[in-house]
């Protein structure tokens, strides 16, 4: 690096010089964007060094289990500033999701130390922290002598930070001042609306504000797109996958629970309420409606893949699905559009139920505290910025990387209406379940019983109470209820 080159990227890193400023100078010294982004990686790895102890555990080598997913590639793609930065070598291996979760617990049920850390949702922690299979974080984040002063904790979104905490209590709340952190976010997903700009123009309607609009909205266009096409992508197969994105972001958005927790800490069921029945006889008659026709067989992937093929005009989802359809070899890429929604009309703001994906530190792990110093890195400013402005990195769990001028353009630029949506979701962005152990199979239950009811095999009110009476059945079995 020439040393006009590293007065820049020292100004920019003392907060002198903007990002703007910077990119716009090292592209006056004849230094192409690729070329200017590794020098600033340079130049941050070395202020990162600069600071902290990085090289304690040079030649020690950790193992990491990833899910193949664009998060990892990122990772994967920044590696080498971070063997740099620590002299130290990561291995890895990288399997589908369709086989990921049970390779993870395969591993961890077997106490295995084969691996260090590891990819996980939040949910999965609710799980593994109580059986003992990963390790409270707090001890390494807590102290100083083991993570850097620029790791910036209070960057982190708070309603995701406090999502990947719980005390191990059933019905504890998320983030409590007891709570264990049993990982660290690394990138999320918000539900809310992605809908063909094409197909709303078409047919002359707007995006919908709330749960009518919805309902109307998606009719309209299953009546009127023609060739196919029906009105809104949602989950439908028989599992926990189906309840937390739309489905439960809109529920909760009329301040309905999954589960009540009384004071002496037993739960009980919470969905036979007269208000949610009318929330599950709204969702149901839109799948009627307007869902397609092999609902019940529906996973994030075929939401995406039709509204990317433009089989269907808007889904109800992760935010980041609806950004990789706007992308790629997508027939509808460049065609889409993102909004905010917020299901009921009373509520002052959009709450969305979100999915974490985070990292985990075995507690079967040979070198607990190597393996932080890869963790701390892969979930520090510097990384997520990167992952964020060179790579899909989508959506970063740093407020310090949405206040990004350039990351912010970057959205703007190709996927419209993303970035207002992310200001007007994040502030109530959380996870709205209640944590226990039983979470997956009363989630998997919950989903059968929707199934039913939009087969019309039950009505919404009789599935709903016998749904809630089986779940307190369960509950009660387990010493829970």
């Amino acid at each position: 690096m020439h040393e006009k080159e590293k007065d820049l990227i020292d100004a920019f890193l003392r907060g002198q010089v903007d990002r703007r400023g910077l990119i716009k100078g090292l592209g006056a010294m004849g230094l192409a964007a690729s070329t200017a982004g590794t020098l600033l990686n340079f130049g941050q790895t070395r202020a990162l060094a600069a600071d902290f102890d990085w090289q304690a555990h040079k030649g020690k080598t950790i193992k990491l289990l990833l899910n193949k997913h664009p998060y990892a590639d990122a990772m994967i793609a920044n590696l080498d500033n971070f063997k740099k930065l620590t002299g130290m070598e990561v291995v890895y291996d990288v399997f589908p999701e369709d086989v990921y979760f049970d390779k993870v617990t395969a591993a961890l049920s077997a106490s295995s130390p084969e691996y260090d850390a590891f990819m996980t949702g939040a949910y999965m922690t609710w799980t593994y922290g109580p059986a003992g299979w990963i390790t409270d974080l707090n001890e390494w984040i807590k102290d100083p002598a083991k993570t850097n002063p620029k790791y910036a904790w209070d960057d982190f979104l708070p309603g995701v930070k406090n999502s990947c905490a719980w005390n191990g209590q059933p019905g504890g709340a998320l983030g409590s001042e007891d709570a264990k952190q049993w990982c660290i976010p690394w990138g999320f997903e918000q539900n809310n609306i992605t809908c063909n700009k094409g197909m709303f123009d078409k047919v002359g309607v707007s995006v919908p504000g709330n749960m009518d609009e919805m309902v109307a909205t998606a009719a309209k266009l299953t009546k009127d797109v023609g060739g196919g096409v029906y009105g809104i992508g949602v989950r439908g197969s028989r599992s926990w996958a189906t309840i937390h994105p739309g489905f439960l972001s809109a529920y909760a958005n009329f301040d309905q629970k999954d589960l009540n927790v009384s004071a002496d800490g037993k739960l009980s069921a919470a969905m036979s309420t007269a208000e949610s029945k009318a929330f599950h006889k709204q969702w149901v008659q839109m799948i009627q409606e307007s869902g397609p026709k092999d609902w019940s067989t529906y996973t994030w992937y075929q939401v995406g893949t039709d509204l990317g093929a433009g089989a269907s005009a808007m889904i109800f989802d992760a935010d980041i699905l609806g950004y990789f359809m706007n992308g790629g070899d997508n027939k509808m890429a460049g065609k889409l559009a993102f909004s905010a929604f917020k299901a009921n009309p009373a509520a002052k703001a959009p709450t969305p139920n979100i999915w974490i994906w985070s990292l985990s530190m075995s507690n079967f792990s040979k070198d607990k505290d190597a393996t932080w110093y890869f963790m701390q890195w892969a979930s520090g400013p510097e990384h997520a910025l990167f992952g964020a402005t060179k790579m899909d990195f989508v959506n970063p769990v740093r407020q310090s990387v949405w206040n990004d001028e350039m990351f912010r353009e970057k959205l703007n630029k190709s996927y419209p209406g993303y970035v207002e949506m992310f200001d007007v979701s994040a502030p109530g962005a959380s996870i709205k379940f209640t944590p226990q152990p039983l979470f997956f199979d009363l989630t998997t239950e919950w989903a059968a019983t929707l199934q039913k009811m939009v087969a019309k095999e039950v009505p919404v009110d009789e599935g709903l109470d016998k749904l809630a009476e089986s779940i307190n059945s369960q509950l009660k079995e387990a010493g829970l209820g």
